[in-house]
């Protein structure tokens, strides 16, 4: 549909289309998509500059052979309702800065036969999925050997029986695959076992296990999920006490520097001793209700409530990272920068390489700007002391340990769907479909343009794309596609057009804040969306494509998707229990933070008949995705891993948390089926 500019006087007319047409030729012939697209934002200059930029992962050094690395909608679900068509202002022509080296360009779709570069990453995928695979143990001998390889550590005591529980559950048996708890646990061995059972006993949320028991004060609706999880596997637990967050956001940001320490003396203790001389018994806590460390000070931790979280998260990154050389912006009510060089690092010709990379920030300070997270959260309460607290996800300089989420363990239908006999993929629509509640923080008149969740849905909105490509307005809150992307639809000014035959992406709730009246209005986003009514779970599944994209967090809809026979596509900066298991473009499509790439993927699964081009579309890759991540969701995804996943991980936190741990392990297949004896008891 078109739109004709509305008529004035004489001079306007002719002077309003000229200013417009100049401006979008300099919008548009940029030469890449490493570009900043919008005005500059207000920046704080109270924080210094520092030393020209190098290290750009920003990451805190991990010691060991690591491989990779939701929110909650609250709204009621019910049956679709036509949309309306949405409104957008037109904001003042943005300029461009150069940023670092923008990455390579995508190439043609019939660039001289090469492969297209999805058809790359997927082929890549596919032997990285192998060579994982190739790792797997088939013994306990074999598993015990894998640990101590990739660990430097003997396995900890009741190391025999998790094996056995695992197998019994049909666990596969890849070390990879429970690389996140040494992650979360490592900088752990730096602190005082009785600092670490004192900080977990005197938070005021926790699981306490005693004789194989567990118990909790608690009546929060996580803590009780977590603890009917912890009960299927508490027998094969010593005494131990779990503190857990409450909160959608992640507590814990420690300094990188901090963390490097920890990291630095963590190491030092790896040694595998002397099999005669390895503990293989637990100690005993004493009861629940009783202060385990009566000698050591209570904690003098301070909980900071900064609403502008950026300012407070950047601090895990490395000193000479972007994110802690950049300035930080202040304003946020104007047209987001899109700053696709930031992305150079983990992007390969337009499209997702390395996705472990692509969900951390500290090479990525545009992202302060198109994240909600990183604006205002719902709530805010961080600290930098190090403690060790569980939760659900987390950032990727959070320093909680990961827990399975609550809403997977519980499978609530909201999150998952019925799980009822869904159609074949031949069966399906063949689009996108995506509802949500318009989350990611507290979304104001003063910063929705900041918040992902706005923008996608932005994007996907045929009319906004044809008045951009008409040149009758800019797009509010989102960049067109940078031209190196070759789009078929864009080349022929029918990329509205294009997106509209297939995309179904609307909020459900717009969540105004100040709420208003009618409460899923809002008044300064009603002439930009609209809302239509929710789609439940397992009619979304009638479609092939599904996005995912946070919102206060993680998308508690994830796993939901992955057990779908439909394809998810993921844009994420969470952490979750279940990350080093799956591969990305193998078992579903990563998408970029800033969605720039969204187009290009949807070309190549859907393709475009056009009056000049026709693109033949992937299909059978698209098919071949969704049924792989199925497959492998409901072999290494089960209730049954998540059981074997906590299980493991709580062994560990025991003996990190015990005076004699560096003596603890466990060695039986080294000493001929003997069991070692604690020396002092």
């Amino acid at each position: 549909m078109s739109f004709a500019t509305r008529r004035t006087s004489a001079l306007l007319r002719f002077v309003v289309p000229a200013f417009l047409i100049i401006v979008f030729l300099y919008y548009w012939t940029q030469p890449n998509p490493g570009l900043y697209s919008g005005p500059s934002p207000h920046v704080d200059n109270s924080h210094p500059k520092g030393p020209e930029v190098h290290d750009i992962t920003g990451m805190y050094p991990t010691h060991e052979n690591t491989e990779t690395v939701p929110e909650q909608p609250k709204e009621d679900i019910v049956p679709v309702a036509p949309e309306s068509p949405q409104k957008e202002d037109a904001p003042a022509p943005p300029p461009v800065v150069s940023a670092i080296p923008a990455p390579a360009a995508p190439q043609k779709p019939s660039s001289a036969g090469k492969p297209h570069p999805i058809d790359v990453r997927i082929k890549a995928a596919e032997e990285e999925f192998q060579e994982k695979l190739s790792r797997e143990s088939k013994t306990l001998e074999e598993a015990a050997a894998a640990y101590r390889k990739r660990r430097g550590r003997h396995p900890p005591p009741g190391f025999k029986e998790w094996y056995e529980f695992a197998t019994e559950n049909k666990a596969i048996m890849v070390e990879d695959f429970w690389d996140q708890i040494y992650h979360d646990l490592e900088p752990f061995w730096a602190k005082k076992a009785s600092r670490t059972r004192k900080d977990a006993w005197e938070f005021e949320m926790r699981i306490n296990i005693r004789d194989h028991k567990a118990t909790t004060t608690s009546d929060w609706f996580w803590t009780k999920i977590w603890k009917s999880l912890i009960e299927e596997i508490v027998h094969l637990l010593p005494d131990m006490d779990i503190a857990l967050n409450p909160m959608d956001e992640p507590r814990i940001i420690a300094a990188w520097e901090d963390i490097d320490g920890f990291m630095t003396e963590a190491h030092k203790t790896r040694a595998m001793k002397d099999p005669s001389e390895v503990v293989s018994t637990w100690g005993k806590l004493p009861p629940a209700d009783q202060d385990p460390e009566e000698s050591v000070p209570k904690s003098t931790r301070e909980w900071d409530r900064t609403k502008h979280f950026w300012r407070i998260v950047r601090r895990g990154c490395a000193p000479d990272s972007l994110a802690r050389q950049a300035e930080i912006m202040t304003d946020f009510t104007q047209t987001p920068m899109i700053a696709n060089n930031f992305a150079a690092a983990h992007m390969e010709n337009g499209y997702v390489k390395n996705y472990t990379l692509s969900t951390e920030f500290c090479h990525q300070p545009d992202l302060q700007g198109l994240n909600g997270i990183f604006v205002e959260p719902i709530t805010v309460s961080a600290t930098d002391d190090l403690f060790p607290l569980f939760g659900g996800s987390k950032l990727a300089v959070n320093n909680e340990i990961l827990l399975p989420a609550p809403m997977y363990w519980n499978e609530e239908e909201r999150f998952m769907g019925k799980g009822d006999d869904q159609p074949e993929w031949s069966e399906k629509q063949d689009g996108v479909i995506w509802r949500g509640v318009a989350t990611g923080g507290k979304n104001r008149e003063t910063n929705w343009k900041a918040f992902q969740r706005h923008r996608f849905v932005a994007m996907n909105n045929g009319t906004k794309l044809t008045r951009a490509e008409q040149w009758s307005e800019l797009p509010n809150n989102f960049a067109m596609p940078p031209s190196s992307y070759h789009l078929a639809a864009q080349e022929e000014g029918k990329l509205g057009e294009w997106v509209d035959t297939w995309a179904n992406v609307s909020f459900v709730d717009l969540m105004c804040e100040p709420k208003q009246e009618n409460k899923i209005l809002c008044n300064y986003t009603d002439p930009y969306f609209s809302v239509r009514k929710g789609v439940k779970l397992d009619n979304q599944f009638r479609y092939k494509y599904l996005p995912d994209i946070d919102g206060n967090s993680f998308s508690g809809r994830y796993l939901g998707f992955l057990r779908s026979t439909s394809l998810p596509i993921k844009a994420t900066l969470w952490r979750e229990w279940h990350d080093s298991r799956l591969v990305a473009w193998k078992h579903f499509v990563p998408m970029d933070n800033r969605f720039t790439d969204w187009y290009g993927i949807m070309e190549y699964f859907l393709g475009y008949e056009g009056e000049d081009v026709n693109i033949k579309g992937h299909d059978e890759e698209a098919e071949k995705i969704a049924t792989a991540g199925k497959e492998w969701a409901d072999k290494v995804l089960r209730k049954e891993d998540m059981k074997i996943y906590v299980l493991r991980l709580l062994l560990e936190y025991a003996r990190l948390s015990d005076d004699r741990r560096e003596s603890m392990g466990w060695v039986e297949d080294l000493v001929g089926g003997g069991t070692a004896t604690d020396p002092d008891a």
